[in-house]
């Protein structure tokens, strides 16, 4: 048999506004939709529904109407999913109804897609249980299979996911950690009993996340048919691909007039003709065989930049003040029991944020600014401190 893993993560920040030194302590919030227009939460998640959610979301529920076996996994964070309920209960519904048929799973992850892990490991077990609870709260599942905030990994996560019974943990298969090996196989992370390791297939998956429309790249266009010449040649390395990529690929990443949704109507019906292919959720592909071998990735590994570290998001003094300063907060935080004051403040730890303030150049630097609703790193830093300030003007109002 051989298998496509298609995992799709599906993601909004709840973005703070252009937060200015004389609202402290004057206006607490930070978040406010209808702040000059182009920060406001609605228009942007209004705006990404139309060109990414709605369509995407119908085309995978028609293929599982006329495919049984096409199968596909989310992750889905807690902000994206607070911001939905809002503006696209349509939109877990539709989720709901994939899940309820047996033909989409849902990943674990934290909540407020943060880095906590990496700063404070109660807030971090916080966050997954938080999300955990809303996962099973819209969907009636409990994730099985675990993935942290933008593929980070290495090997003290898969022990904290192996203890915490989770079947299966995603990763990133860079080469400099595979080295000879294929990430199309099922591995086993480095001290673990229980879990299992599946890798992203990077390149396969940014032939469509990223360079699909890249009239530049010198296989533009990109067709079906050597598509899947790609996906035979590929199996010869191994019978699992693990297609992973962001969901805002399709319609947003790639618009619509690049022909990404009819690849994937054509895709999907096309590999499944195909003698014993299939598709498989994440959990499935745990089962898909035994461990290859065993995986140790000492320091993280992202999906993130050239680099595949955090650099994304802690590469300058900026980036590590700011995650420095807001975890530095959580026990005086925790300890006013003031639901709407944790609430913002863990809103604030979305990696999005630190993302904002990265100072990179070329190739990445454009990726950081396309994503921002940023007019400059500095911009995102100083709103974002300017949040904090009124953060702890809060705290010291409450326990005064």
């Amino acid at each position: 048999m051989r298998a496509i893993c298609l995992y799709l993560h599906i993601h909004q920040p709840v973005r703070y506004r252009e937060y200015s030194i004389f609202d402290v302590s004057n206006n607490s919030n930070y978040f406010q939709d209808n702040y000059n227009g182009r920060q406001s939460n609605e228009r942007i998640f209004r705006k990404v529904a139309a060109k990414s959610y709605k369509p995407m979301l119908d085309l995978l529920e028609h293929n599982m109407n006329l495919y049984p076996d096409f199968k596909v996994s989310f992750s889905i964070t807690g902000t994206w999913l607070d911001q939905a309920e809002k503006w696209g209960p349509e939109f877990i519904a539709q989720i709901k109804r994939m899940v309820k048929r047996g033909q989409a799973e849902i990943v674990g992850e934290t909540y407020y897609h943060s880095l906590a892990f990496f700063y404070d490991l109660d807030e971090f077990n916080d966050q997954v249980a938080q999300h955990s609870a809303k996962i099973q709260k819209l969907f009636g599942v409990k994730p099985q299979v675990f993935r942290n905030t933008e593929l980070s990994y290495n090997d003290s996560l898969a022990r904290w996911a192996d203890a915490h019974g989770y079947k299966g943990i995603l990763a990133e298969g860079w080469d400099k950690i595979l080295g000879w090996r294929s990430p199309n196989h099922v591995y086993r992370p480095l001290g673990c009993s229980n879990l299992k390791l599946l890798l992203k297939n990077y390149r396969l998956s940014d032939d469509i996340a990223f360079r699909f429309s890249n009239r530049g790249w010198s296989e533009w266009p990109l067709t079906v048919p050597k598509y899947q010449n790609w996906l035979d040649h590929d199996c010869l390395r191994g019978n699992l691909i693990n297609l992973f990529m962001d969901f805002e690929t399709f319609g947003e990443h790639q618009w619509e007039d690049t022909g990404i949704f009819d690849f994937m109507n054509t895709l999907i019906p096309d590999w499944l003709g195909q003698y014993d292919n299939k598709f498989l959720t994440v959990s499935e592909a745990c089962d898909f065989s035994e461990p290859a071998d065993e995986i140790s990735m000492p320091e993280t590994v992202t999906w993130a930049d050239t680099e595949r570290d955090l650099s994304a998001w802690l590469s300058n003094s900026m980036q590590t003040s700011a995650m420095q300063e807001i975890y530095s907060m959580r026990k005086q935080v925790l300890a006013t029991k003031d639901v709407s004051l944790i609430n913002d403040w863990r809103y604030m730890t979305t990696s999005d944020h630190p993302y904002a303030m990265c100072t990179k150049y070329w190739n990445d630097g454009d990726v950081h600014a396309y994503f921002s609703a940023y007019s400059s790193p500095y911009e995102a830093y100083m709103y974002f401190e300017n949040v904090l300030r009124d953060l702890k003007y809060r705290i010291n109002h409450k326990t005064n």
